[in-house]
């Protein structure tokens, strides 16, 4: 309506201005000047027109030019930004700019999450509760920091779901390790992603950890520790050294003795006992896991000695790849734990670097390889020479004090048992609590 009233207005001024040219008198002057008037009125108090406008400035040296098609408030902020191709700029007295979840902003969804837990206490548990809880925030936090990407968890709904259980348990023991035995299952939870079955065993140990006991927890620890971690050192005394080292960690506490730490953890749904059998003494178990240092090896200037170093001048292969078997001095070996690892053996090149020799790892070929395994085929097949070497292994292993203690509880082990998912997850994140070093489970 209003435009409709300015195009009258200008059609009027129009008439107007052709009267005052045609009849210059005071009566057509003055009514121009009124209708101009009234048409300047018009425009500026339009706000629909006012929109539509486009103003051209300029401006000279240091001045500053402002523009707006509404109210408009300066102030003395002198503040410039240039900003390139595809960039944004922001300006503001006082900015934060949210970029993920910071460190900040996961122990506020910590509290949260917390907060919703509150009501289920008494006013004298919510202090005991709120303390523990706090420990285990205190744990959990560096842990998550450490691995990338981790604290975007916090935004992710399963995971708040899952910290409010973890959080339960906090509150429930009074165990201080539980609080760092929470933290790995979660960051565990956050390696796994999308992995529902781990996900699935990550719940259910939440929902124990303060539940299974402390000589049960040991056990469990230790036997998935046995049935796991093995030495990659090609050296038989250091790869011993390595197991000496696990174990010494691993086992911070008396070990179980008995039945009722299998049945609780059979309760519990981590363990499964078989009603028939028993557990491989550690005289069996080990050589049969570490052949590669119990197999006999190649007799010291044999006919297959003479044969294994044809093959290694033919594939380009050093001499020294042969060492003196430490269980038999008479013997030589290829140093490895067991034989599946020729595949990823590496040699080291000499590499002059900025005048300095540097020894660079060299991945073998397939030809290498199946020549490797073709010298491990010509290893002796004698059982005596054999049982020699586990006998000279095992006295190496009772030398060291870790393993002898291994061995006398797990030859001890009153029946076979098995440990399902669930008590992998619990065992695996205990050990890594005792042990960072050790690797992440699969």
């Amino acid at each position: 309506m209003k435009i409709i009233l300015v195009i009258i207005n200008f059609v009027a001024l129009v008439g107007a201005i052709i009267w005052w040219v045609t009849t210059p008198d005071w009566e057509p002057t003055v009514t121009s000047v009124v209708l101009f008037g009234a048409l300047l009125t018009q425009i500026f108090t339009n706000d629909e027109i006012k929109s539509k406008m486009k103003f051209s400035q300029k401006s000279g040296k240091d001045s500053h030019s402002y523009q707006a098609a509404g109210d408009q408030t300066i102030t003395d902020n002198k503040k410039i930004q240039q900003g390139g191709d595809h960039s944004s700029l922001m300006q503001a007295e006082s900015m934060v700019v949210h970029v993920g979840i910071d460190e900040k902003r996961a122990r506020e969804v910590f509290q949260e999450m917390n907060l919703q837990l509150r009501k289920e206490y008494s006013q004298e548990a919510l202090e005991i509760a709120s303390a523990r809880v706090n420990e285990f925030e205190n744990s959990l936090m560096p842990k998550m920091e450490k691995v990338d990407g981790a604290l975007e968890a916090f935004s992710d709904p399963s995971f708040q779901l899952l910290l409010v259980e973890a959080q339960k348990t906090a509150a429930s023991t009074e165990r201080p390790a539980d609080y760092d035995l929470l933290s790995e299952l979660l960051v565990h939870r956050f390696k796994k992603g999308d992995n529902r079955i781990a996900r699935a065993a990550i719940s259910l140990v939440v929902d124990i950890v303060d539940k299974v006991s402390d000589d049960a927890l040991l056990g469990l620890t230790v036997t998935h520790s046995v049935n796991t971690f093995y030495p990659t050192s090609g050296n038989i005394q250091q790869g011993l050294d390595t197991l000496n080292n696990l174990f010494g960690k691993v086992i911070y506490g008396q070990l179980p003795s008995g039945n009722d730490w299998l049945d609780h953890l059979d309760v519990l749904n981590t363990v499964r006992i078989n009603s028939f059998g028993n557990l491989k003494k550690v005289q069996q178990y080990y050589p049969e896991r570490l052949p590669g240092y119990i197999d006999v090896g190649i007799k010291k200037d044999s006919e297959n000695y003479t044969k294994a170093i044809e093959i290694l001048d033919s594939n380009n292969l050093p001499q020294g790849l042969l060492v003196e078997h430490s269980l038999n001095s008479d013997f030589l070996r290829i140093p490895i734990p067991n034989r599946a690892q020729i595949k990823s053996m590496t040699l080291s090149l000499q590499v002059l670097q900025d005048d300095n020799v540097v020894l660079v790892p060299v991945k073998l070929s397939e030809g290498q390889v199946e020549a490797i395994n073709s010298i491990y085929d010509l290893y002796s097949q004698d059982n005596d020479l054999k049982q020699k070497n586990i006998n000279v292994f095992m006295e190496e292993w009772d030398k060291r004090p870790n393993l002898k203690v291994l061995k006398e509880w797990w030859d001890n082990i009153p029946t076979s048992f098995t440990i399902t998912s669930a008590g992998k997850v619990l065992a695996h994140s205990n050990a890594q609590r005792c042990d960072e070093s050790l690797p992440p489970m699969d």
